[in-house]
């Protein structure tokens, strides 16, 4: 006879059955619009690209614009957490967007993958940053390819120009440090918005400076404002751009004013040109391969890119944390935090990650690469 008792466990399997088939919802938020549109689009079309299925459950993506809006990335964060009830984050695609989200992720106990690249949207680690982690090279890694080049070439002296944002300032103040201990002097510190259309001013003061090269902090199509108005002043010293130009729109809107710009940026931008026994060439042509089957030849950038390695991250995280617990539910959440921060080995189109404790980025110098703009296109510089 089937005793109450019995039924009861059948009962409880049963709903835990239910349960283990929850989908993985993912709230991805990126600026597909506005300044940073060049950024965003191509994260947003790799998320199209990403697994359907996890660990033998469904995942699904709610992929929102938030304009380059700082405002907007909060709004569409507290959506996430309150309506669609998210077990992870992934946003934004600029820094004072991501920062924005990393407050909202740490309220609510909500792991956020960021796609921007300042070191602040991580560290200091604290208790609210500790939800935080992030796919792009940090500023000062990206720094210390660029003070290396410049040895190389016997600069001096570097004006500086940045957005006058968390970007710009995060990058002023890495570049200055690993800049100052190389005997490099930073001889200005200008900055200008993502919406300006002139920055005249400041590129008087840049030129009277005199510099041996000049430094331009900023992302995207905004960042070759700097550079066309210095051409057409005459500076004639060597112009570095951070790798958050790293993509064709840039050269387009650049066009011949950045022929011979030096930039850091990650292995993907020249996939094909790394050598065979490169660590991240494999995993880098592989996303590169799956992005221009979908969208055409060239299309792909770097910033796509730390879309894909967000997905990477996640889906070597899910499998961890559900053996503790099942999609949400805070334990969910809080477990996929935990499987994010021990993350080891996963090859990106970036680089290999290896997380820990102190380090939610966990990216190494396997992470970055020198190019160089010639002849409109991406080179390699071996």
């Amino acid at each position: 006879m089937f005793s109450l008792s019995k039924l009861g466990v059948a009962m409880g399997l049963a709903v835990f059955a239910v349960a283990a088939q929850a989908d993985i919802t993912v709230g991805v938020n990126v600026s597909a619009t506005g300044p940073a549109a060049s950024l965003g689009i191509p994260e947003k079309n790799t998320f199209a690209l990403m697994p359907k299925t996890i660990a033998g459950q469904k995942v699904n993506y709610i992929v929102l614009d938030d304009a380059s809006d700082t405002t907007t990335a909060v709004k569409n964060a507290r959506r996430f957490v309150t309506e669609d009830k998210v077990d992870v984050m992934v946003g934004s695609t600029i820094t004072p967007n991501s920062l924005a989200m990393v407050d909202v992720a740490a309220e609510t106990g909500t792991p956020v993958i960021s796609m921007a690249a300042s070191a602040i949207i991580v560290e200091p680690q604290d208790a609210k940053k500790r939800w935080a982690f992030k796919t792009p090279q940090n500023d000062a890694e990206m720094a210390k390819a660029i003070v290396e080049h410049m040895q190389g070439q016997k600069v001096k002296t570097v004006a500086f120009i940045g957005f006058a944002d968390a970007y710009g300032e995060g990058w002023y103040q890495e570049f200055s440090k690993v800049a100052q201990a190389a005997g490099i002097k930073v001889l200005t510190n200008e900055r200008y918005n993502r919406t300006d259309t002139s920055v005249t001013g400041q590129v008087l003061k840049m030129i009277a400076a005199k510099p041996d090269a000049v430094l331009i902090g900023a992302a995207g199509t905004p960042a070759a404002l700097p550079q066309k108005t210095l051409k057409e002043r005459g500076y004639r010293g060597k112009y570095y751009q951070t790798h958050g130009v790293a993509n064709n729109d840039f050269l387009r809107v650049g066009g011949k004013d950045i022929e011979g710009t030096f930039l850091p940026a990650g292995p993907v931008l020249v996939s094909a040109q790394l050598p065979a026994d490169n660590p991240v060439k494999a995993s880098a042509t592989e996303y590169v391969q799956k992005y221009e089957a979908a969208y055409g030849k060239g299309s792909v950038s770097t910033f796509g890119a730390h879309a894909w390695d967000a997905g990477k991250l996640i889906e070597a995280a899910v499998p961890v944390a559900l053996k503790k617990a099942q999609p949400g539910t805070p334990e969910f959440r809080a477990a996929l935090r935990d499987a994010l921060e021990n993350v080891k080995n996963v090859a990106g189109a970036h680089g290999v990650f290896n997380m820990s404790a102190t380090d939610h980025v966990g990216l190494d110098n396997r992470s970055r690469v020198m190019v160089t703009v010639e002849n409109g296109a991406w080179k390699l510089i071996k």
